[in-house]
């Protein structure tokens, strides 16, 4: 559990703004006012939690993240604070209803040098300095490592893990590829979770202004700015304020149930999977229907049409008639909207800092904190407070209501 220090030179906290109510905003603003600070939490749209928002209406689908990882330290800050709700595990079927891409056809298992590249690297360390693919061929093979590396892209969203640090993807493999499954998916979305976040704050006495886009920074408290690094960038003026992170199309669908359909098929050819989130959680769905979600990693030079297209060839392996059975369909882009991944030669440490001088810390799943997808945020926000409630700085708020 992570306690944030009460500051040694005053008896109570300095006041503390947060900018921004998603995961990182409203773990900032619990933690700050856990400490006795007094918080004020602006947010730019109508709701909370940002990326974690779960749409209204029949098809309750996430706009950022699924699971939570239960051996994360998010994990245990949420659990400690009656903030977890109820949650579903992977099915117990899933491992009959596991399938995998592997030279275009489906299987049930994952190759054998694939296996023995997962086992090995549970040995071995990867280095911080060489890209995945290197570093995995020379421990099982370049079949091994292109598969593991294609199959990582479900903690990493990007569309060539094999040319990412092989630190970096060793760790989200070990995470993604643990058995028993560390993923656990809160029951009827990720919005449950924010509204029992947003009532804590409250309890809390955090004062939250919604419909509040901030465009200059306080000058009379310490702030934590909780936004995406491109709105911190804007916000801040900072060119510097910049990471690496992935482009992934994504169709959501409600299909008719059939009988036999998988819960995941992952793609062992190129990054991407389908997964069907009604398998856990039969809530996200009206009854007699299915909820999927492909997820495609694509590249800077592809188009949402060639992740769609990708994303159509697994759903024609692994759901058998799907076309006919459709319901309803979404398609988007999610542009440097997964986290923060890391090139040769650098890691978490590298990203931009959460103390930026004069007050200002950043909070969010691309600056310099260590975890896995929004473990990120969690503790980056948790940094951020930490150092805000003993900064001396006094900083007035400009904002305009929506």
């Amino acid at each position: 559990m992570h306690h944030i220090p009460a500051p040694a030179t005053s008896p109570s906290p300095a006041p503390i703004t947060v900018i921004g109510g998603g995961l990182a905003g409203l773990t900032a603003a619990i933690a700050a006012a856990e400490a006795g600070a007094e918080v004020t939490v602006y947010e730019a749209h109508h709701t909370l939690g940002g990326r974690a928002r779960t749409a209204e209406g029949p098809y309750r689908t996430n706009d950022g993240p699924h699971a939570l990882y239960s051996r994360g330290p998010h994990w245990t800050w949420l659990r400690e604070r009656g903030l977890l709700g109820p949650l579903a595990p992977v099915p117990v079927s899933a491992a009959a209803r596991f399938r995998l891409r592997h030279h275009g056809a489906l299987r049930r298992t994952p190759p054998l040098p694939m296996l023995t590249l997962l086992r090995r690297s549970v040995r071995q360390q990867a280095s911080v300095d060489v890209d995945f693919m290197t570093w995995a061929t020379g421990v099982a093979g370049e079949e091994a490592a292109r598969a593991a590396a294609h199959y990582s892209a479900v903690a990493l969203f990007h569309h060539d893990p094999g040319a990412l640090s092989a630190a970096f993807v060793q760790e989200r493999l070990r995470r993604a590829a643990r058995l028993p499954a560390e993923a656990r998916y809160p029951r009827g979305g990720w919005a449950n979770v924010v509204d029992r976040m947003a009532a804590r704050a409250w309890q809390l006495g955090v004062r939250v202004e919604t419909l509040s886009r901030v465009d200059t920074l306080p000058t009379d408290t310490p702030v934590v700015v909780a936004t995406s690094l491109d709105a911190a960038r804007r916000l801040l003026g900072d060119d510097s304020l910049t990471w690496t992170s992935g482009r992934t199309a994504l169709v959501d669908m409600a299909i008719r149930t059939r009988r036999g359909d998988p819960f995941v098929v992952s793609d062992l050819d190129s990054p991407g999977w389908v997964e069907r989130f009604t398998a856990q959680d039969r809530t996200l769905a009206p009854a007699g229907e299915q909820l999927l979600q492909a997820q495609i990693p694509i590249a800077p030079y592809e188009t949402k049409a060639d992740g769609v297209a990708r994303a159509e060839e697994l759903l024609d392996l692994g759901f058998r008639g799907w076309r006919d059975r459709l319901i309803w369909r979404r398609t988007g882009v999610a542009s440097g909207r997964t986290g923060a991944v890391d090139l040769p030669g650098s890691s978490w440490r590298d990203r931009p800092a959460v103390d930026r001088g004069d007050g200002v810390y950043l909070a969010g799943d691309q600056v310099a904190a260590p975890g896995v997808l929004s473990e990120v945020s969690f503790n980056s926000a948790l940094t951020a407070v930490s150092l805000a409630l003993t900064s001396p700085t006094r900083r007035t708020l400009d904002l305009k209501h929506a």
